[in-house]
């Protein structure tokens, strides 16, 4: 088999480890006595909602004022790009917060733009208390908003999965346009973190069984952030995702056709994609949308007669298939 030489996309840039005492402030230096700009207004909102601000001090990491305070939980949602509650898990937590009779992990809480909080990382924490009836619910109240986008890196309540984390990619760029359709797809990469992942978000709208695990190695290896604005870019990555979509159609075909000859395993669309896809074997990674059109041709011409037991057990799974 031909080496690839395929360039691999960078790894994340993780800060090393530092000396110890050597970043942020002090705790003594930490106290906050008087509230100005963003953080007065977080205070005010807090109490114009029926809650209380109960402390206030400087972040001892980035020095940046905070709050905390017990808002009306009626008064908090969570932000409407998050994904969706698990059911199983927000009760499990209401059962554990039942049993200890104490709140012990506030929320984060960022003023709504129109009335109210939203929390970004508190979801099922959120709806465990109000399983349980509570009238209020702890906050650590951040007055810079932007810290709503940056959902992923914040959310830790529960893993995501690839489904996950694309749907919550693709509501975080539609809330974006509405606020900052100007600015260029690139200039939010830290929110997305892939940008591959707006695609997979896309597909997932459209198809809620999307096999996205089968797609998404070799899309997140073809895809980078657009130096155009949102709206335009948001156009191009539809385009991919139509693409994706009848793809994964021609893939379920092949995939129903092995069924029939007796092929039973769960990689059998890892198996098919994989078979089908030479990105391996090219010098240049070629364009998204020119590789996709080559997957399907194969996939098109896919002989199932030609295939034995042992091939699909050679070729290792993979992604198990979403269906």
């Amino acid at each position: 088999m031909a080496k690839s030489t395929l360039k691999r996309l960078p790894p994340k840039k993780r800060p090393r480890k530092a000396k110890s005492n050597t970043r942020g402030t002090a705790a003594s230096e930490t106290l906050l006595l008087e509230l100005s700009g963003e953080a007065l207004a977080a205070k005010e909102a807090v109490e114009q909602s029926g809650g209380i601000v109960t402390g206030q001090y400087l972040d001892p990491l980035g020095g940046k004022p905070l709050l905390l305070a017990v808002l009306p939980i009626d008064e908090v949602e969570p932000t409407p790009f998050q994904r969706d509650v698990s059911d199983a898990h927000h009760k499990k937590l209401a059962d554990v917060l039942d049993r200890t009779g104490i709140f012990l992990d506030p929320i984060i809480a960022i003023t709504a733009p129109k009335k109210g909080f939203w929390t970004p990382n508190g979801g099922h924490r959120l709806a465990a208390m109000r399983r349980l009836g509570a009238k209020a619910i702890t906050a650590l109240v951040v007055p810079q908003r932007d810290v709503a986008w940056q959902i992923l890196a914040l959310n830790t309540e529960k893993a995501h999965n690839l489904k996950d984390k694309s749907l919550e990619v693709i509501r975080i760029f539609r809330n974006l346009m509405e606020e900052r359709a100007e600015k260029a797809e690139k200039e939010f990469g830290y929110y997305f973190e892939e940008a591959s992942f707006i695609k997979m978000g896309l597909c997932y709208e459209k198809n809620a069984r999307f096999s996205g695990g089968v797609y998404h190695s070799f899309v997140r290896r073809l895809t980078e952030f657009s130096e155009h604005p949102l709206a335009k870019s948001l156009k191009e990555h539809e385009r991919h995702v139509e693409m994706l979509v009848e793809l994964d159609e021609k893939v379920a075909d092949v995939v129903k056709r092995l069924k029939a000859k007796g092929f039973v395993s769960p990689y059998l669309k890892s198996f098919v994609v994989g078979r089908s896809n030479p990105l391996r074997f090219m010098k240049e990674p070629p364009p998204l949308e020119d590789l996709l059109r080559t997957i399907r041709g194969k996939v098109e011409r896919f002989d199932v007669d030609k295939i034995k037991p042992e091939d699909i057990t050679a070729s290792g799974g993979g992604s198990p298939d979403e269906e």
